[in-house]
């Protein structure tokens, strides 16, 4: 691997500002100040440090979110502060989230740079369940259950598949779907006739909510959970 390339996806800086660091001599290889950006580097064997502080290479990264109100998911945003904002621990530059929650909307969500387990979360064809916590305004008509399960259709005339509700008070309770269109869990109480006040994402596939990460908190994923969502296939 390239040298520039190597700090460049560890964050050090853009390639043109990782270049001038190089010709600068600010970066040594296993000790030695190499000022050349193409300089070959085995991110396995070699040691690179930028004035003398190691930058060890991490290929991919994998962390759980509890996402608040107020920050967007996205990598960058002129206006708001971004979930990949709130990672200040992260060694990699190409981080993201899988998938998205809404600005008003809290709770579970991936943020990593893997882009196979991303296709396997986020495929149609993987029917991937995703539970919410929801708070409406009204109560909840008694037969939700029954007209979830069959699918409701949306303002649009689109038929959403088959979900599943848990009631747990006449205005709240658990929503699990396997699909993910825009602003669907809303829309979806919407044909109902009651307006979301509060939505929490709770579990994606195997991935659940750590109960003691505070809202805006993140860790990194156990190889536990990682193992459950590569077995996804």
């Amino acid at each position: 691997m390239r040298l520039d390339k190597y700090l460049a996806d560890m964050g050090v800086g853009t390639r043109s500002q990782v270049k001038e660091k190089i010709r600068k001599g600010l970066i040594q290889v296993n000790g030695q100040v190499v000022r050349t950006p193409e300089q070959k580097v085995n991110p396995e064997t070699d040691q690179v440090s930028l004035d003398g502080k190691p930058i060890g290479y991490v290929e991919l990264e994998y962390y759980m979110l509890n996402k608040p109100q107020g920050v967007v998911s996205a990598t960058t945003d002129r206006h708001y502060t971004t979930v990949v904002d709130l990672i200040d621990t992260k060694s990699r530059k190409d981080l993201y989230p899988v998938g998205r929650l809404d600005i008003d909307t809290e709770g579970l969500l991936l943020i990593t740079n893997d882009g196979d387990l991303t296709h396997r979360l986020l495929s149609p064809k993987k029917h991937v369940d995703k539970t919410y916590y929801v708070e409406t305004d009204l109560p909840i008509p008694t037969d939700a259950g029954e007209r979830f399960a069959v699918g409701v259709t949306l303002e649009d005339d689109t038929l959403t598949m088959p979900a599943k509700w848990e009631s747990q008070t006449e205005n709240s309770g658990r929503l699990t779907i396997q699909e993910g269109k825009f602003h669907q869990v809303k829309r979806m109480f919407a044909a109902l006739g009651v307006t979301v006040t509060f939505l929490k994402r709770l579990t994606m596939g195997p991935l659940q909510l750590d109960p003691a990460l505070e809202t805006g908190a993140f860790r990194p994923l156990t190889e536990e959970e990682l193992q459950r969502l590569k077995e996804l296939g």
